[in-house]
């Protein structure tokens, strides 16, 4: 049976945002962990089946996917403590604790935002990126051309450079690409989506129609196999 979210869901993350605060949340902590957390978790399992048949090396657990509601505000001007969205993001293997490409889904009060692609990636994986792109710009903008992906989803802007990056030549014909500072595709549909039970459809045929991009963008950045001693 597919999960999807409940009126409740919408009207607890309605009331968050009217009420970032510890007290509001600590009181209604009990709806957020049934309403929100438990089908989270159960979406994003559901999700994985679907997934190990186009994206299986960024299939994740669920305590994995899930990210924290809680906010880091250590270092922000923004004291509020929590997000107003409950998401999920599906890192490829060995990439987790950096920014390779992947597939993110989050549920806010006022959208629903279906996404992949490679957001932040490190000094060093910008340059693998980029260097990549150079011998492999057609296939990208085929993928990103393609019919099926384009009636799904949106391109990133991608951060855009006014000034080619360093170390490639500004005549590259892959230029409007090396430029980017991200790539990347994304749908924004309405929060009501995340009452049907039509949900992870939604879901699944916009990651596997991006599947494509995301493998190209991690190829310069998957781990190699170890070579066997002997």
């Amino acid at each position: 049976m597919a999960t999807y979210f409940s009126a409740a869901a919408l009207k607890f993350l309605r009331g968050l945002k009217r009420n970032n605060d510890r007290e509001w949340f600590q009181a209604r902590k009990e709806t957020y962990e049934r309403e929100l957390k438990a089908p989270m978790q159960m979406l994003v399992t559901e999700i994985n089946e679907a997934m190990l048949k186009f994206a299986p090396e960024n299939v994740q657990p669920p305590q994995k996917a899930m990210m924290r509601i809680y906010r880091d505000i250590r270092f922000s001007k923004d004291k509020r403590p929590y997000k107003t969205n409950v998401a999920a993001w599906w890192a490829r293997a060995g990439l987790e604790k950096t920014s390779g490409g992947g597939y993110y889904f989050h549920i806010s009060p006022d959208e629903v935002v279906v996404a992949a692609g490679v957001y932040m990636p490190e000094r060093e994986q910008l340059l693998a990126i980029r260097r990549h792109l150079v011998t492999h710009h057609a296939e990208m903008r085929k993928i990103l051309a393609g019919k099926k992906l384009r009636s799904l989803m949106q391109e990133f802007d991608g951060r855009k450079l006014t000034r080619p990056p360093k170390g490639f030549a500004p005549d590259d014909p892959a230029m409007d690409l090396l430029v980017c500072r991200q790539w990347g595709v994304a749908a924004h549909l309405p929060a009501e989506t995340a009452l049907e039970p039509t949900l992870i459809k939604e879901i699944v045929e916009r990651f596997k129609a991006a599947a494509p991009m995301v493998a190209l963008l991690n190829t310069p950045l998957a781990p190699r196999p170890k070579r066997p001693l002997f």
